[in-house]
């Protein structure tokens, strides 16, 4: 893998990062096709690894400065593993909209990590008020900082905004998550085993019920605002309501598949564990096995729900509001089709 740790060479007065480019590479778009499923699972598994909260801000710095000398022409032997790399850590680093770092916890390259905590807290088996309490609070809290780390910030909430909307989302989880584990218990017309599972199931009811609300509630103004929507130029063209509804519509339903694997299939896989006579062997494995298994819940589910959609949509501008059908761009031409940022 490409580091940024080297003393690069000079090669007639140009500085030569590794094997000759000879065709230029547009780094402005990602590295993998956006247009295909396979190509944005490919892209969101390079920057939601976590192998990526281990660059020091000098390998950023340095990442960030092969690619605008490439960019502004000044080096041309260029290791493209060399580039890509550069790409890939300034992509899981900066925010697209503002080009500034991400606070650390809350960059989706550290979701996996930030989340196994939590997702472990949120599973245990009967768990009461207080503890279900307590971690939809933290959940819910995390969810908040993940949602404003990486929102569209074209557009941006007030502190009494962020405020009504964090109390909000944190009362609806804690609401639904305590009323689902009064209810489960009460429902004698189903067998034990599939109260069990059932009862295993309500965090994930309670988390997608309150994510959805978060999402929509922390980025409300995407929507009652607008988000700015680009030309082929990468020149802002105004803001658009139907944008920023389709934009967070989209996060939320990432948010979800994200969440579904790894509240579901843990519980159902540990239901399956006691049913073991190794269960009754070894008692104590059954928490490396839960972290184990969250853990690559985490890390599968992660790249493959963010990919759902692209992080940068292509609109007709004939669904976008009426303001937008007959523009121009710098040629005179009628533009067809125009840009946004959903976010993350």
């Amino acid at each position: 893998m490409a580091t940024f740790e080297e003393t690069p060479a000079s090669v007639s007065g140009q500085t030569n990062y590794g094997a000759i480019q000879t065709s230029r590479i547009d780094l402005s778009k990602p590295r993998f096709d956006q247009s295909t499923y396979l190509g944005r699972v490919r892209h969101f598994m390079q920057v939601t690894s976590p192998l990526n909260l281990f660059v020091t801000n000098h390998g950023l710095e340095k990442a960030k400065t092969l690619i605008a000398d490439y960019n502004a022409g000044q080096i041309s032997h260029v290791d493209p593993a060399k580039l890509w790399r550069a790409k890939e850590i300034c992509d899981s680093t900066l925010h697209p909209d503002t080009g500034k770092p991400i606070f650390l916890p809350f960059r989706m390259s550290c979701f996996v990590p930030t989340n196994l905590l939590v997702a472990v807290g949120m599973l245990m088996p009967n768990p009461s008020v207080k503890s279900i309490i307590f971690w939809q609070w933290t959940n819910q809290s995390v969810n908040v900082a993940f949602n404003y780390a990486n929102a569209n910030k074209t557009i941006e909430m007030n502190m009494k905004e962020t405020a009504f909307a964090y109390m909000t989302a944190v009362s609806t989880s804690c609401f639904l998550a305590v009323g689902l584990n009064q209810l489960v218990p009460r429902m004698t017309s189903i067998s034990p085993g599939l109260r069990t599972i059932l009862g295993r199931l309500v965090p994930f009811t309670a988390v997608a019920a309150a994510g959805t609300v978060n999402v929509f509630l922390m980025r409300g103004k995407e929507i009652s605002e607008g988000i700015d929507v680009y030309d082929q130029e990468g020149q802002s063209v105004g803001k658009s309501q139907k944008a920023g509804l389709s934009a967070i519509s989209q996060v939320a339903i990432s948010r979800i598949l994200t969440n579904f694997p790894v509240l579901t299939i843990p519980p159902l896989v540990l239901s399956q564990w006691e049913k073991t006579t190794w269960s009754q062997q070894y008692p104590r494995a059954i928490i490396p096995l839960n972290l184990a298994v969250i853990s690559l819940c985490l890390m599968t589910a992660l790249p493959l729900a963010i990919a759902a959609f692209p992080q940068y949509a292509n609109v007709d501008v004939k669904t976008l509001e009426e303001r937008f059908w007959n523009l121009k761009d710098s040629k005179g031409e009628h533009i067809k089709t125009l840009t946004y940022n959903k976010g993350l």
